[in-house]
C-alpha cells in the first residue's frame, strides 16, 4: 500500500510520502499502521508520556494518603493530605533510614513518586509540567523519561551521600531536567541556546533562594539532581545533535520497566502488611 503523506509525530511538520524520516528534524516516519493513530501520536511527542508520570504521581500520593488513614493524630485538613511517615516508608521513601537499615536501595527510584502533602505534590507538578514538555522537545520523549528517572536517582543518591535520613518528592527528578536544559542551552549556543540557558539559570537561583527560605528543602537532592541532569544532557545528547535512536528508546524501557517493577513491589508489600490482621 502506498504512503500517504504525515504530520511528524515530532515536530508536526508535514512528511512527504515518499520521504522515510522527517526532513526538518530527522525523526523516522512510523512503520507500523498503529503508530499512526491519534492516541500513538499523543505517546510520540511526549506529551502522554508526561501526563503518565503526572497519573502515576497521584495516584501513588492518594495511596500513601490511604496507608496513612486511621493513624494520622490530626484531623485538619492539613493533616487530612499528608501521609504519614509509616505510610511513606512502606512506599519506598529513601535516605540513610531506609537505606542502611533496611537495604531498600530501590527507594532511590520510588521517592520521586511520593509526596509528604498536597501543596508539595501541586508545586513538583507544576513545575514537571512545565519543564518536561521543554525537554522533550529539545531531546525526545524517551531521553526525557531517562533524565528523569536517572536525575531524580543521582538527586537522592547525592542526598543520601549527605546523611540526610528521611526524604521524597519528584524535585530531585525535575532539577535533573533542569541540567538537562542548562547543559543544552549552554552546548548550543547562539541566540536561542543563551536564551534557555538564562532562563533555566532563574529556576536554578529560584531553587537555591527556596532552599535557604523554607525548612526542611532537600537543597543535597536538588543539587544533585541539576549535576546529574548536567551529565545525563551531556552523555545521550540533544536532537539537533541527532534523532533518538534504538539505545535511547531501550535505556528509557529499560528506566520504566525498573519504575514499574519498584511501585509495583512497593505496592503489593505495603498492602499486604496493611490488610494483615
Amino acid at each position: 500500500m502506498k504512503q500517504q503523506a504525515m504530520l511528524c509525530p515530532r515536530c508536526r511538520r508535514l512528511v512527504g510520502s515518499n520521504e522515510t524520516s522527517c526532513s526538518w528534524c530527522g525523526t523516522a516516519r512510523p512503520a507500523a499502521w498503529w503508530q499512526a493513530v491519534a492516541w500513538t501520536r499523543g505517546a510520540l511527542d511526549g506529551e502522554w508520556l508526561v501526563r503518565a508520570i503526572i497519573t502515576v504521581t497521584i495516584a501513588y500520593y492518594l495511596l500513601s494518603l490511604f496507608l496513612s488513614s486511621g493513624r494520622t493524630s490530626s484531623r485538619s485538613l492539613l493533616g487530612a493530605l499528608a501521609p504519614d511517615q509509616t505510610g511513606l516508608m512502606l512506599l519506598g521513601a529513601t535516605g540513610t533510614i531506609p537505606i542502611d537499615r533496611f537495604g531498600h536501595v530501590w527507594t532511590l527510584i520510588s521517592a520521586t513518586y511520593l509526596h509528604g502533602g498536597i501543596l508539595h505534590l501541586i508545586f513538583n507538578l507544576m513545575a514537571l509540567r512545565q519543564i518536561a514538555p521543554w525537554v522533550n522537545h529539545e531531546y525526545g520523549p524517551s531521553r526525557m523519561f531517562v533524565i528523569y528517572t536517572l536525575g531524580g536517582v543521582s538527586g537522592f543518591g547525592v542526598s543520601y551521600l549527605a546523611g540526610i535520613p528521611f526524604t521524597i518528592g519528584a524535585s530531585a527528578a525535575v532539577c535533573g531536567l533542569i541540567g538537562a536544559l542548562l547543559y543544552f542551552g549552554k552546548s548550543r549556543g547562539g541566540t536561542y541556546g543563551a536564551a534557555v540557558y538564562r532562563e533555566v539559570s532563574g529556576w536554578v537561583v529560584g531553587l537555591i533562594l527556596f532552599g535557604l527560605i523554607m525548612p526542611g528543602i532537600n537543597n543535597w537532592g536538588h543539587g544533585g539532581g541539576i549535576l546529574g541532569g548536567l551529565l545525563l544532557g551531556r552523555l545521550v545528547g540533544y536532537a539537533e545533535r541527532r534523532p533518538e535512536a534504538a539505545g535511547d528508546r531501550f535505556l528509557a524501557l529499560f528506566c520504566a520497566v525498573a519504575t514499574v517493577a519498584v511501585l509495583g513491589w512497593a505496592t503489593f508489600n505495603a498492602l499486604v502488611l496493611w490488610f494483615r490482621p
